[in-house]
């Protein structure tokens, strides 16, 4: 069984899960969840909502432009940062959680960075989390709801990464231990907006990076910083093409406009994010 369930408690009722047998995680309440063929457990509570999450589609398209190294400054800002983060009072490895995975690419190269982390995937999409598992075999793969409480125990994480994903600061704090990492990655007003200029991606509101920043604070965090990374990415149309379909836009692509252009057409897309860096305060109300 590849799933370490010392980071996980039961969606129902909240008891630490453990292993039942070689493919079942159970809790003390006789709660049972079967673990897929791929080696991953899907943890949802009752009566969630029916979407899941990106599709094969987008995931596609993202692992196509990230394994390109696309977004390869980005995932580097992020491991130096995961590398710095002391180690827990027991001395124990980093125990890390990508909370919105999706392929996977930031944890692995995190791995990399932080040799003998312990990584939580997790994600709505199972396919996203089948997909982030082939990355980094080895990690606990779930399929969860970051929108609800979730499955994972209170303070057992040193760092949480929260790429391009819901955020939920209630939660978060209470999963990381005190004084643990919270880092969130959101796109920036000048982000792809050679895209958005022309219709073919939804707009992001100025300021998002201050108004997430706040919103964490009420639940418990400190901004210990912030840091903007952008750089010009040079695109064909098949490039512009994958930066379209693996984001919130490709939900919406009916109502924007397509890419449009030749691979011989290349043109400069600015990549534009901010990479906030937050510690759980030990006065944290979760």
């Amino acid at each position: 069984m590849s799933i370490d369930t010392t980071w996980l408690r039961c969606p129902n009722c909240f008891l630490p899960l453990e292993a039942v047998d070689a493919r079942v995680l159970g809790c003390g309440a006789g709660h049972r969840f079967d673990l897929s063929k791929h080696g991953f457990v899907t943890l949802l509570p009752p009566k969630a909502p029916t979407t899941k999450g990106d599709d094969r589609g987008m995931l596609a398209a993202r692992s196509s432009l990230l394994d390109g190294g696309a977004y390869a400054p980005i995932a580097a800002a992020i491991a130096d940062v995961a590398a710095a983060v002391p180690p827990s009072a027991s001395g124990a490895p980093l125990r890390i959680a990508d909370l919105g995975c999706g392929t996977g690419y930031y944890s692995a190269t995190l791995a990399r960075a932080v040799p003998g982390a312990a990584f939580l995937l997790a994600d709505r999409s199972p396919d996203a989390v089948r997909m982030s598992l082939r990355a980094l075999p080895g990690a606990t793969g779930v399929v969860l709801d970051l929108w609800r409480p979730l499955p994972i125990r209170d303070g057992v994480v040193d760092v949480a990464l929260n790429v391009f994903a819901p955020r939920n600061g209630v939660e978060f704090a209470r999963v990381l231990r005190p004084n643990g990492r919270l880092v969130v990655v959101v796109p920036a007003a000048e982000h792809l907006h050679e895209l958005r200029r022309s219709g073919a991606l939804l707009d992001v509101p100025p300021g998002k990076a201050d108004r997430v920043a706040e919103q964490l604070g009420e639940s418990g965090f400190e901004l210990k910083s912030k840091t903007s990374i952008e750089y010009a990415l040079e695109t064909d149309a098949a490039t512009r093409s994958l930066l379209a379909g693996m984001g919130p836009s490709a939900h919406h692509a009916a109502s924007l406009s397509p890419v449009t252009g030749s691979n011989d057409d290349l043109i400069g897309v600015t990549i534009a994010v901010d990479l906030l860096v937050f510690a759980r305060s030990p006065w944290s109300p979760a």
